[in-house]
């Protein structure tokens, strides 16, 4: 007779956290200034108004607009300001920096959104394996917001896991 096969994972108490659940899902579009500087050095006001005027704001409509730099250059604060104040109308957001440097801040914002006394005296497995880019910081966010009140704290799968933090024992 065959013996029945038991999910002991499903059954214990530990509570698994996805950090590719708070990936953000805005839809994201980049805009790097170097495109407007004279020789990739150097930014003229009047041809980078010029520029911006004539610039096809509509396709940023209900994205996140993530406004750089990649050429080394300096690049003045009032150009980031004038390149929000045409975007803010149609983005639903404007960021300053990269696509990466976006989705750490959202993870963080939404990692920041979770109540830890859900998690009071919790066994907690932190998801290791995902389809999406989690940055690291997601993961140091999440242990931050944790190690106060859960129980232990572990990464990997239920199969696999890596200690990351184990309260002690209160002596009695």
């Amino acid at each position: 007779m065959a013996k029945e096969i038991i999910n002991r994972v499903s059954n214990s108490a530990l509570k698994t956290i996805n950090l590719e659940r708070y990936f953000p899902k805005d839809n994201l579009r980049c805009l790097d200034i170097k495109d407007y500087l004279y020789k990739e050095l150097i930014l003229k006001e009047k041809d980078f108004r010029a520029a911006l005027k004539a610039h096809n704001w509509e396709q940023y409509r209900d994205t996140v607009l993530c406004v750089y730099c990649s050429a080394d250059a300096i690049i003045p604060i009032w150009a980031y300001i004038l390149v929000a104040s045409h975007a803010q109308p149609i983005a639903k957001e404007v960021f300053k920096g990269r696509e990466a440097d976006y989705i750490k801040l959202a993870m963080h914002r939404m990692i920041s959104n979770i109540n830890p006394s859900d998690y009071q005296d919790e066994r907690v497995i932190i998801k290791g394996c995902s389809q999406k880019p989690v940055p690291v910081s997601a993961y140091i966010d999440i242990v931050n917001l944790l190690r106060p009140v859960a129980q232990s704290i572990m990464f990997g799968e239920a199969c696999s896991t890596v200690p990351i933090f184990k309260r002690p024992r209160k002596l009695i």
